[in-house]
């Protein structure tokens, strides 16, 4: 799905064509969408599965296609796939003062601050989901990983293994590595300062597959997005989203321990 079309970009300071913006958000999105709404539902008649299992692997498969076109994307713009080349290019190094643009280990502090705000955000969002949603907005049977708090799980530990693979694709090499690696620093050129803003607005929209989460996800990824370009770093934002990734992993363990269901 990637745009032959497209004209390369190599310049440091280089930034994308809202089209290009667009193609690239379009070429995660869609399959998320296909394969949550149209291969599922499919599936799920013919598979002897766990909906909710189905559900996941359908997902994460969709998150692998993300690191990979990603990937794509990137080897094309800078014409490697070396470490010192990408880490600039997607943020991953030390943040930047928002003023000087130069590398402060000490900035590292500011995680702090920004994982109090993001817990307080994620609260308000649980608190409100159901008057910010709406009865229309519920998810449906077999698609919140929630759902498979069932005792029928219980000592099946490779799910463990399913819920680190996730996370790995989810807060690093899928979502994060598109949109805070591969977007964030070349939206700028099209937004200016409303970047960030932007950048979450698209993050956001590409849940289709998980749309009874829509208003949730905007207000929770705000700090993200935003962290990551004050101070063009990519580990903010990872750290921040990988909170979500702690808790699945402690709700997966209890399951398969048999502590819940």
């Amino acid at each position: 799905m990637v745009d032959s079309a497209i004209p390369v970009v190599r310049p440091e300071t280089a930034q994308y064509s809202l089209r290009r913006i667009l193609l690239i958000w379009l070429a995660a999105a869609a399959p998320m969408g296909l394969l949550a709404w149209v291969v599922w539902p499919a599936l799920r008649v013919r598979v002897p599965m766990h909906p909710g299992m189905l559900f996941w692997f359908l997902m994460i498969l969709g998150m692998v296609w993300q690191c990979v076109l990603s990937l794509l994307v990137l080897r094309k713009e800078l014409g490697t796939l070396r470490w010192s080349t990408l880490a600039p290019r997607i943020w991953a190094q030390h943040p930047r003062d928002p003023e000087t643009g130069r590398a402060r280990v000490r900035l590292w502090w500011v995680l702090v601050p920004l994982i109090a705000v993001f817990g307080v955000i994620t609260l308000l969002a649980d608190w409100f989901g159901p008057f910010l949603g709406g009865r229309w907005l519920s998810a449906p049977q077999g698609t919140d990983v929630r759902q498979l708090a069932d005792p029928q799980f219980a000592g099946q530990w490779w799910i463990l293994a399913v819920a680190v693979v996730s996370s790995v694709f989810n807060y690093l090499l899928g979502e994060e590595l598109l949109f805070r690696g591969v977007l964030l620093p070349r939206m700028r050129g099209v937004f200016g300062r409303a970047d960030w803003f932007v950048n979450n607005v698209l993050f956001t929209l590409y849940h289709v597959h998980k749309f009874w989460v829509l208003p949730s996800v905007f207000l929770t990824s705000l700090p993200f997005s935003w962290a990551a370009a004050r101070y063009r770093t990519i580990w903010f934002s990872v750290v921040l989203h990988g909170i979500e990734g702690i808790v699945l992993l402690v709700m997966v363990t209890a399951v398969v321990g048999g502590l819940v269901g």
